[in-house]
């Protein structure tokens, strides 16, 4: 097995400066610096660059693209970007070394890393937990008096208290629950089965209660789901079906006035589920009903529809019917297949551009959907699906599991996955996967508050998306799909203009400022 190790962080930003013997001629020089416009690009390539810096292109000429920011034109404000808190996380993260988990969680957390800003749990179990588990296991308790967190307390809260330590680290938390306990069920199982209309109130009460004792441990929750993929999972793990109008309901009755009188800064995401006609249907029904969308900030989504689809129609349709809302992907990750995948590749960088990964759909999905789900490049996906999400209103990008051993597990369920990290445990070794570095180019350089901007010039193979952080600089992301380099200039009013050459199959993160 390939060596696995810490990667560069803080991140390589080219020459330091040589610090003047006087301390006036110092002074005097940074103040002179700050005021200059400065143009800051950051790489990474199937070459090998990892977030390095680069320069500009030396000589200019005709380029094969012009990227026009426009910072006068607005759209919609960031809310985050980063990756999940799951208890199998939390265990792979257990079994390293003491310096080894904080160098992984720094990379992630703190500001000199990815600087991770939006994160995403789960309430009870789910599928990436290493057994099935609830906070409220007697059945017909429905006062919740043996209602308890301590399942979470061996792998999960240590690793968010972790992160939580590293410098500079910022993040919200969207939690959600995979399944209500099952004695609230009708099918009274953890798998499959459909909230019983009684339990409505018992299961908004219950994920109060969730918020209030993870608050009481100095971990407070951002947002909810009312249920993660409400349209159900095949029954193959933790699951609760829910049409669109029991959600509107349980939203309208329940879980949105409970939390309006106990937890009122807790924000309501509905859906979180997959891109699609589906993404329209269960807006409609629930944004679409005053009753419901007074208590709901928006939609949540997954991208497992497709491995080769933003789905940009469903995003701007829903953008268009309901355009005070917002749309937030709240999960998304490379698929395994089952026990028979060929995993050893996970540990070369370059496979990571081949295209050679698959997912559920290539083998299971039915025939008229088997189109969406071909053999895709990892990096590609990543790369393409923020970029793209985030020019079709996307106002956040969560990635699913932080990190996973080298298996995509533990997991109960046999339901294996990629994550961005792997770990080896035994060895005490990370592995920063090029896909944690494609995450790192948004997360990094794209702040809370920032606004996405206009900018022309960009097409499906040279993808490009900006925005302006709070302190006024730009970030403009730019992913050059094809096989060569490619030139592009940009112009933004007070810069030069400025060349830069990307080569091919390789992201940047090109960095706007001016000093005060």
């Amino acid at each position: 097995m390939k060596d696995m190790s810490i990667p560069h962080l803080p991140f390589r930003t080219g020459a330091t400066l040589k610090l003047a013997a006087s301390a006036a001629l110092l002074s005097q020089t940074a103040l002179i610096q700050a005021a200059a416009p400065s143009v800051v690009i950051y790489q990474t390539s199937r070459q090998g660059d990892r977030l390095d810096q680069v320069q500009p292109a030396s000589e200019s000429g005709s380029p094969d693209y012009t990227l026009t920011v426009k910072p006068q034109e607005t759209y919609q404000t960031l809310i985050g970007i980063g990756g999940s808190f799951t208890e199998s996380a939390g265990q792979v993260l257990s079994e390293l070394s003491a310096p080894r988990r904080e160098s992984l969680l720094r990379a992630c957390f703190s500001a000199s890393g990815a600087h991770y800003s939006l994160t995403r749990t789960h309430i009870a179990s789910c599928d990436f937990s290493v057994t099935n588990y609830t906070y409220a296991p007697v059945p017909g308790d429905t006062r919740l008096e043996h209602f308890s967190i301590e399942p979470d307390r061996k792998y999960l809260l240590p690793m968010i208290k972790e992160a939580q330590k590293m410098p500079g680290a910022d993040f919200k938390i969207l939690a959600s629950p995979w399944t209500a306990p099952p004695w609230m069920k009708t099918n009274n199982t953890w798998n499959g089965g459909q909230l019983k209309r009684e339990h409505y109130q018992t299961f908004a009460d219950y994920i109060v209660k969730y918020i209030k004792a993870y608050e009481a441990e100095g971990v407070p929750i951002w947002g909810i789901t009312p249920e993660n993929e409400p349209l159900g999972n095949g029954n193959n793990w933790e699951s609760m079906h829910l049409s669109p109008q029991e959600e509107r309901d349980f939203i309208a009755n329940n879980l949105g006035p409970t939390l309006d009188k106990q937890a009122p800064d807790v924000k309501i995401w509905a859906y979180d589920q997959n891109r699609g006609d589906e993404l329209v249907k269960w807006a409609e029904v629930i944004l679409g009903d005053p009753a419901s969308a007074k208590y709901v900030d928006g939609m949540a989504v997954h991208w497992y529809q497709s491995t080769i689809s933003v789905d940009e129609a469903s995003l701007d349709k829903t953008h268009q019917l309901f355009p005070d809302k917002q749309i937030l992907h709240s999960e998304g990750c490379i698929d395994a297949m089952g026990d028979d995948e060929e995993i050893g590749v996970w540990l070369e960088d370059d496979w990571y551009w081949r295209p050679e990964a698959s997912d559920w759909g290539y083998i299971w999905a039915p025939e008229d959907q088997k189109k969406d789900h071909p053999k895709y490049r990892p990096f590609y996906r990543v790369a393409r699906d923020l970029i793209g999400g985030f020019n079709h209103h996307l106002v956040g990008w969560v990635d699913w599991n932080l990190a996973l051993n080298t298996r995509g597990g533990p997991n109960h369920a046999r339901n294996y996955c990629l994550a961005p990290i792997l770990v080896d445990s035994g060895h005490d070794k990370v592995y920063f996967t090029p896909l944690f570095y494609a995450i790192a180019h948004f997360s990094k350089f794209m702040r809370p508050g920032a606004v996405r901007i206009g900018l022309d010039g960009h097409d499906n193979t040279f993808m490009a998306t900006a925005f302006q952080n709070p302190d006024r600089s730009i970030a403009i992301a730019v992913f050059n799909s094809s096989e060569k380099l490619q030139t592009y200039a940009i112009n933004l009013s007070g810069y030069d203009s400025v060349q830069v050459n990307i080569p091919p199959q390789s992201l940047q993160t090109v960095v706007l400022s001016k000093g005060n």
